[in-house]
């Protein structure tokens, strides 16, 4: 569940049946789940313990996606690849890092603070005028910017040092 995208295959059954088994939902499950499905549907699933199918799972918002069991694996790659080649690596790591922050993130202004912050900073670095003359020059982007040493000082680990 902790996955930022998720596919199944059409025979997937999925079940969180910990209370089947006389212990409690593990792997952050009860923080999850209700940020990802609403509280009634976690409700359902971790009190019940009962097992869906993939399109159950995806009715549910469990999955983003389901796709014949043969194409699991080259979907999921070619997303992947998508992502890889496409998108910028700097981009993606604040947008993952606002997705998970502004899930608990309660106060209006500054998740807007924070969104306005973070699109500015964003289009103010070598990776936006890139994306923008790849785009115009009908090329693939060639991004410079690294997650692992470009990401603004403005954001602070999620849930701590607000």
């Amino acid at each position: 569940m902790q996955w930022d995208i998720r596919l199944a295959a059409e025979s997937a059954k999925i079940g969180f049946v910990f209370v089947r088994r006389g212990v409690v939902p593990e792997a952050l499950s009860t923080w999850i789940m209700p940020r990802l499905v609403g509280m009634a549907r976690a409700a359902e699933l971790l009190l019940t313990g009962r097992i869906v199918d993939a399109r159950e799972a995806l009715a549910f918002g469990i999955v983003s996606r389901v796709v014949p069991d043969a194409e699991l694996l080259p979907s999921a790659r070619a997303l992947a690849a998508e992502i890889a080649r496409e998108t910028a690596p700097v981009s993606v790591a604040i947008a993952k890092w606002l997705l998970w922050d502004m899930a608990s993130e309660t106060d209006l202004a500054r998740a807007d603070d924070l969104d306005a912050r973070a699109f500015w900073w964003s289009g103010t670095q070598p990776d936006a005028r890139e994306g923008v003359r790849a785009f115009l020059e009908k090329r693939p982007p060639r991004w410079s910017m690294r997650p692992s040493r470009d990401l603004p000082d403005f954001l602070s680990p999620p849930s701590r040092g607000r």
